[in-house]
């Protein structure tokens, strides 16, 4: 798997090259998507000195270690610090999601459940929401429809990172895409006993820039129509809801949430440009072989992949076995543990492939 430092040690030094460059630096697209692969290069370039460091310090000691005791003395310690090192430069070596450092347009969806669904919506919002805010992400709310309740209908919500690091939003919200299930009492019930309910959440990598994505305009059907409120009651007396349907996939997405059509136009076109980037990835998934596949992250938007029991303060993820009694605290945005948890399950099983192959 080392074989492959070199060409990779030579592309961060590429890469620097052009960071000097102003011109890159114009083209803010560019400028994010160069600074975002330097970055990830730079993890690596570090992990390597320190492994090749390591290397030749137990080889030094050992050279020196009949002559000196002290130095024999070292040897097991440095033999550790080879192992460790060279572990982590090789995780770092795993074949990496390309879309790991962008933002995200998340859509929450309720599901199985009626009202009860539609709040269980509103609360798995307000936990990415807390998420968010814990990791220091911007939040943009995009759409919503609002249920009697106060739940949502449908939320979207896009969520970006203002730093520039290799490990973007994409990075830990993808594997949030699937349905979440719901054990709990509702506010609806008034006899006290335990509904069961589900709410469904789509992520999407957002595009960096509009000229990423190129969209033949006379591939898009646009409609207007005017906005509505809960019950369908109108909330306004312009056509300023849009509705964009890219008539070869037969993606649709409407926006009413501004009152300008022109702010809806740009937002349904953000969140299109989100689906077409990744229907177009998932079509390149299908392709590709196992070793290149997350098994963590599915494209089938229909599993099950969590369950949210507050009788019992649990909170369950059926994909990586995790399990903890903490749901208050998962409910207020303590989502790290279960994120990382499915991280390490993705990383093992992209390290088990690669040595399979090998």
């Amino acid at each position: 798997m080392f074989e492959s430092v070199a060409s990779l040690l030579a592309e961060h030094e590429d890469l620097q090259q052009q960071l000097s460059d102003p011109a890159v630096h114009a083209d803010a697209g560019r400028s994010r998507r160069i600074n975002r692969r330097y970055a990830e290069l730079s993890q690596i370039m570090l992990a390597h000195q320190a492994w090749t460091q390591s290397v030749d310090d137990l080889e030094a000691a050992r050279e020196l270690a009949s002559e000196d005791a002290a130095f024999a003395a070292e040897v097991p310690g440095l033999e550790a610090e080879v192992e460790k090192t060279q572990e982590k430069l090789r995780r770092l070596l795993i074949p990496r999601d390309p879309d790991d450092g962008r933002d995200v347009i998340m859509e929450i969806k309720a599901g199985e459940g009626g009202e009860e669904s539609a709040l269980f919506a509103a609360d798995l919002l307000r936990m990415y929401l807390h998420y968010a805010e814990s990791k220091g992400w911007k939040t943009e709310l995009l759409e919503r429809t609002e249920s009697d309740l106060g739940g949502y209908k449908d939320v979207q919500i896009a969520i970006k990172n203002p730093g520039s690091g290799p490990e973007g939003v994409w990075a830990h919200l993808k594997y949030e895409g699937g349905v979440h299930r719901v054990q709990r009492v509702p506010a609806t019930e008034s006899q006290g006993r335990i509904h069961t309910s589900a709410a469904g959440v789509l992520v999407f990598p957002e595009v960096d820039a509009p000229e990423e994505l190129e969209i033949n305009q006379n591939d898009l059907k646009i409609d207007v129509f005017r906005s509505s409120g809960p019950g369908g009651q109108s909330v306004n007396t312009t056509d300023s809801a849009v509705r964009i349907t890219h008539v070869p996939t037969g993606i649709t997405v409407s926006m009413q949430n501004e009152k300008s059509q022109l702010q809806n136009r740009e937002a349904a076109m953000r969140v299109l440009r989100a689906r077409l980037l990744a229907a177009q990835q998932e079509a390149l998934d299908a392709e590709a072989s196992a070793a290149r596949r997350s098994q963590i992250r599915t494209v089938d938007r229909s599993e099950r992949i969590r369950t949210y029991n507050f009788p019992e303060n649990r909170i369950a993820d059926h994909r990586t076995g995790y399990k903890a009694y903490n749901l208050d605290q998962v409910m207020d945005g303590s989502l790290e543990p279960i994120v990382r948890s499915a991280i390490q399950a993705d990383e093992e099983a992209r390290l088990a492939a690669v040595g399979s192959d090998s």
